[in-house]
């Protein structure tokens, strides 16, 4: 039994507002709105959520997205259309690269990708990007539990490659996790799996309990602390 990547979800001062720029930029559509999450399509099984949170942003994001692009031109006009949308610039040291650095209306941020053939199936996100210590653990305990395949495993870099939606992946970063993060994962058992059953798997994989029971789901971290949530079956 393995849990499913299922949504990403982002903390945000106005969810509403947050979801109407990634539905634009993205070209989906918002699939639900209420009081408590705005949802946008990414794929067919995969969604972005944006929650309410009293908190500022105050550092920089540890998981960010990565947009795909199918030509230099599309590229640019991601980052045009992204621009137009309120988002701006960011210098994070980065130099000579081919991809753009951006941040959203409310500071997340996110990188525009040149064209690149490994990402012509995931749709318009070609990757969810972590900033982790041990990217050869990271990428080794998230492959057991989503079952997907790794990609790519060195010290530096590591991936888990999706067949349809964007790869998850493992950046080298020397920076420690300071406060909660504002972006996660939502991990979901199939419709005929337990969730009790799957959290224990997990824990037994490497990840700890943080609180289970609230809205139906169980809160849990990583090996190096990154929190996720897994989801009742479904």
């Amino acid at each position: 039994m393995v849990t499913r990547l299922n949504d990403v979800v982002i903390d945000a001062a106005d969810p509403a507002a947050l979801g109407r720029f990634w539905a634009e930029l993205l070209g989906t559509r918002i699939t639900g709105e209420s009081a408590d999450e705005v949802d946008v399509a990414v794929t067919a099984s995969m969604e972005l959520v944006f929650v309410p949170v009293e908190e500022p942003k105050v550092v920089k994001n540890r998981l960010h997205l990565d947009l795909a692009s199918t030509s230099l031109e599309h590229q640019r006009d991601l980052v045009d259309r992204a621009t137009a949308l309120g988002a701006k610039p960011v210098d994070l040291g980065q130099r000579g690269v081919r991809w753009v650095v951006l941040a959203d209306i409310e500071g997340n941020e996110f990188c525009v990708l040149e064209p690149r053939p490994e990402y012509s199936a995931t749709g318009p996100i070609a990757a969810i990007v972590v900033d982790v210590a041990d990217t050869c653990a990271e990428v080794d305990f998230w492959a057991a539990a989503t079952g997907l395949p790794i990609a790519n495993r060195t010290a530096e870099f590591a991936s888990l490659r999706q067949e349809a939606g964007p790869w998850l992946e493992f950046l080298h970063s020397d920076d420690r996790k300071r406060v909660k993060n504002r972006v996660h994962l939502d991990l979901a058992p199939g419709p005929y799996d337990d969730q009790n059953t799957e959290v224990s798997r997990l824990v037994a994989l490497g990840a700890t309990v943080l609180s289970i029971g609230k809205w139906s789901h169980a809160v849990l971290t990583d090996p190096e602390g990154q929190e996720f949530c897994v989801l009742s079956p479904r």
